[in-house]
């Protein structure tokens, strides 16, 4: 079985030298993950929210995010 593709040497040495380098150093590209890799994983997200709504959350201190998403839970009814 011939080195070369197409089983024949090729004229210009650039080339033949791109072609080895790209077959050794080009790794395959994999397919990002669709599920989160660990269950119940959140997921960053950008939202954007009217003013009052975010101060209305934000009123109570730290863990205003927790309690958006508990919000968003409840009207999507879960």
């Amino acid at each position: 079985m011939s080195r070369f593709p197409g089983g024949r040497r090729p004229s210009d040495p650039l080339k033949a030298a791109e072609a080895a380098f790209k077959k050794v150093t080009t790794k395959p590209v994999e397919a990002p993950s669709k599920t989160p890799a660990i269950p119940g994983v959140k997921e960053t997200v950008t939202l954007r929210i009217d003013q009052d709504v975010l101060e209305y959350f934000q009123q109570d201190g730290p863990g205003w995010q927790d309690r958006i998403n508990a919000a968003l839970r409840k009207a999507a009814g879960k």
